[in-house]
């Protein structure tokens, strides 16, 4: 078994933009759990343990699944938090790619789940970046408004989706991810 996801790896560039405008923030937010940036994705979904022998047929899944979808342009923006941002939980920053990547989700996600791999999260797909957890044991959360105001106006630079990502989970004292393989997608006309 392996806790496995498809995932979108932006470049460095776009990764940098983000740490640089956090940076200054996290000193003051100690009460959050702050995402490594060596850990950090946009999930495409999220498939959860998935057996040894459902991989095969899942990478040509996935292949299929990617190569028909385009490449597509994207930036990172603004921020929110989840379940909202009174009682944050999680806090994002926010991916602005339009309806085609919503539906390259559903594509990845039908076909994991055709090869035998039981997505076992559900929810509407919504493209962020994780950014930080509340250690907040309640289901209370953190009052992260002042935190998601002070993110809101971020605009990063935009940067081209060209391939998703699977990506085996390593959880632990020290959570590793480790890319699987890498589907390309299909090329703009």
């Amino acid at each position: 078994m392996s806790r496995l996801f498809v995932a979108l790896l932006p470049p460095p560039e776009a990764l940098a933009e983000i740490a640089a405008v956090i940076g200054p923030i996290r000193a003051e937010w100690s009460q959050l759990r702050w995402v490594d940036p060596a850990l950090w994705h946009v999930t495409v979904a999220f498939l959860g343990e998935v057996p040894d022998e459902v991989l095969p047929e899942l990478r040509v899944r996935l292949a299929r699944a990617a190569g028909r979808h385009s490449a597509q342009t994207v930036a990172f923006g603004g921020a929110g938090a989840f379940p909202s941002a009174s009682r944050g939980r999680v806090l994002w920053v926010g991916l602005d790619a339009g309806v085609a990547l919503t539906r390259l989700a559903g594509s990845v996600a039908a076909g994991a789940r055709r090869a035998g791999a039981v997505e076992t999260d559900r929810k509407r797909f919504r493209p962020h970046l994780t950014l930080a957890r509340s250690r907040t044991p309640s289901r209370e959360g953190d009052d992260l408004r002042p935190l998601v105001g002070a993110l809101g106006a971020f605009g990063g630079r935009r940067w081209e989706v060209s391939s998703v990502h699977l990506v085996r989970s390593h959880t632990g004292a020290t959570v590793r991810y480790e890319q699987v393989e890498a589907y390309p997608l299909a090329v703009r006309d």
